[in-house]
């Protein structure tokens, strides 16, 4: 009589075991940059960050024309060489007094180089895969959506003079990133005891008391934003050009998905 006990049977593991939604996601960002490199022509590629970036000085303009002079003497300061072509885009900008609300969410779509794509991506596949695995795909996306809107608002906030466009998925993978630093460094699930085969319970997120208690996550959030911080104050290469990091744009996402990932968590049913 066989007295072993009856082990789930083992599948394969997929090559690239991630959500189907996250896979989709990391997907239509390296088409669209495709298309953006290789299909369009250089005049239609500017047309497309015109209408799909993010540039604060046009909600500010549309808001309070009054300050055209000054986001206009905002864009000469600086280095002489380019001077030129950014005063005649912030004259561009503050011409046009249009508000297009929707590149608050639609500047995710747009990356500055391939460089700029992967890089995000492979932080999106990290932190993504854990949050769509827990929530679900359309929380996912809420939470992801919810992060770019707040991180772009904020950087219109703090730097409402900039005719610069902002461009990356770098606010909604900040969200996904707090939400999940809210339930991934949770103790090994063996501590609620069992059999190591049974799948891990569905366990809920950490409050912000047992989260400040927990080493890794203020380790990790430490690090976190004394990295951003850094990164605001240099230029990094992002493909031919270098570009400063919009590391209040980081920060806006990051504080939406910690503070929504509660309300778009799973209930855990009663018994678990």
């Amino acid at each position: 009589m066989d007295a072993s006990p009856d082990f789930p049977r083992q599948s394969r593991a997929p090559v690239f075991n991630m959500p189907g939604v996250v896979t989709v996601s990391i997907g239509v960002l390296f088409a669209i940059q495709a298309i953006r490199e290789y299909l369009l022509s250089e005049v239609l590629d500017i047309q497309v960050v015109l209408d799909l970036a993010l540039v604060p000085a046009r909600w500010t303009v549309w808001f309070d024309p009054a300050r055209a002079l000054e986001v206009i003497q905002a864009a000469v300061s600086g280095d002489a060489e380019t001077g030129a072509m950014r005063e005649a885009f912030a004259r561009y900008v503050t011409g046009q007094q249009s508000l297009e609300p929707w590149t608050l969410a639609t500047y995710a779509l747009l990356h500055g180089s391939w460089m700029h794509v992967i890089f995000n991506s492979v932080w999106l596949a990290a932190f993504g895969t854990p949050v769509a695995r827990r929530c679900g795909a359309w929380r996912y996306g809420a939470l992801a959506l919810a992060g770019i809107v707040a991180g772009g608002l904020l950087h219109v906030l703090i730097d409402p003079l900039s005719a610069t466009p902002l461009v990356g998925a770098s606010a909604g993978i900040s969200a996904l990133m707090a939400a999940a630093a809210r339930f991934v460094f949770q103790p090994p699930a063996s501590a609620y005891g069992g059999p190591p085969w049974q799948i891990a319970p569905h366990r809920r997120a950490e409050t912000i008391p047992e989260l400040l208690r927990n080493r890794t996550v203020v380790a990790f959030l430490a690090i976190w934003l004394v990295t951003n911080l850094l990164f605001g104050l240099v230029s990094l290469p992002l493909g031919a050009e270098t570009a400063a990091i919009a590391w209040d744009a980081h920060l806006g996402g990051f504080i939406a998905g910690f503070a929504l990932f509660p309300l778009l968590d799973r209930k855990i049913p009663a018994g678990h």
